[in-house]
């Protein structure tokens, strides 16, 4: 379960990136635009963007620490229980050796 919330926050970061990317792209087709809407709105559009980077830094952040700290868990239990971490990568591998030649 927490993989998956891993990996879906890591999708939500990249798709967040792209439209951030987007919106950046849409400031700088619409530079030459005048008037005071479009300047109100651009203005709007800039601040939300360095929002969004703000939040999108500290989203990354967490993801980092996240799965550094996993990688820790990890690292105590192989030290903690070497014959156990042996054992269950060789049946992870014996397993995913019977998937793959099956195909």
């Amino acid at each position: 379960m927490d993989n998956e919330n891993t990996v879906t926050t890591d999708k939500i970061v990249q798709d967040f990136k792209i439209v951030l990317a987007d919106a950046e792209e849409l400031l700088r087709a619409t530079a030459s635009e005048a008037g005071g809407k479009v300047s109100a709105a651009r203005e709007r559009v800039e601040e939300s963007l360095r929002r969004a980077k703000m939040k999108l830094a500290d989203a990354e952040d967490a993801v980092v620490f996240k799965a550094k700290q996993t990688a820790r868990a990890a690292d105590e239990y192989v030290h903690d229980n070497p014959w156990r971490a042996v054992g269950i990568a060789g049946a992870v591998g014996l397993v995913l050796g019977l998937l793959i030649g099956r195909r």
